[in-house]
C-alpha cells in the first residue's frame, strides 16, 4: 500500500520544479491582509508567484481563501496532489482562465497549465519583494540561533 501524498510533499516536488525553473520559494508566508500562502516563489525578475496546494477534494472545497492571494502576485497556481484529478478545478469558481496549474509528488513536478500573468503594480512588488526578503532572511537567522526569536514577531 502506498502512503497518501501530503501537503509537505507536494511541495518539496513544486520546489524542485522551481529550482529547475530558476525560481526561489519560501513556504507559509503571511500576506499582508492576513492570509497565508503554501508557497510563495520569486523568479530572477522580481516576478511573485503564489501557489496553492491541495491534496484532496474536500482540502480544495473547504478553502475559499485563496482568491485573496490574487491581488498579491504575478502568477496563481494550483498544485494538485499526483493521483487528484485536475478536473475537480473545472467547476466555476476556480479562475481557471487566469490560474495555473501544477501537478506534483515529493520527487518532482509538471506545469499542466501555465497561469496568466496579473503584473502587479511596481509599487506593490517593491514592498512584497522586500517584505519576503526580510522574511526569508529572518527564518535563516533562526535557524542559526534560535536564542533570537524571544521578542521578534513575523513582518
Amino acid at each position: 500500500m502506498t502512503d497518501p501524498i501530503t501537503a509537505a510533499d507536494v511541495a518539496r516536488g513544486v520546489c524542485r520544479l522551481f529550482a529547475q525553473q530558476g525560481l526561489v520559494a519560501i513556504p507559509e508566508v503571511t500576506l499582508p491582509n492576513g492570509r497565508r500562502t503554501d508557497l510563495t516563489a520569486i523568479d530572477a525578475k522580481g516576478r511573485i508567484t503564489i501557489v496553492e496546494i491541495k491534496v484532496s477534494r474536500a482540502d480544495l472545497h473547504g478553502d475559499g481563501k485563496w482568491p485573496d492571494y490574487c491581488d498579491w502576485c504575478d502568477h496563481f497556481y494550483w498544485a494538485l496532489a499526483a493521483g487528484l484529478d485536475p478536473s475537480i478545478l473545472e467547476t466555476e469558481g476556480y479562475r481557471r482562465e487566469t490560474s495555473g496549474l501544477i501537478v506534483a509528488d515529493r520527487y518532482g513536478a509538471a506545469v499542466v497549465r501555465d497561469a496568466v500573468a496579473c503584473d502587479l503594480a511596481p509599487a506593490r512588488r517593491r514592498a512584497e519583494l522586500l517584505r519576503i526578503g526580510r522574511i526569508a532572511m529572518r527564518r535563516s537567522m533562526l535557524a542559526a540561533d534560535p536564542e533570537l526569536a524571544a521578542g521578534w514577531t513575523e513582518f
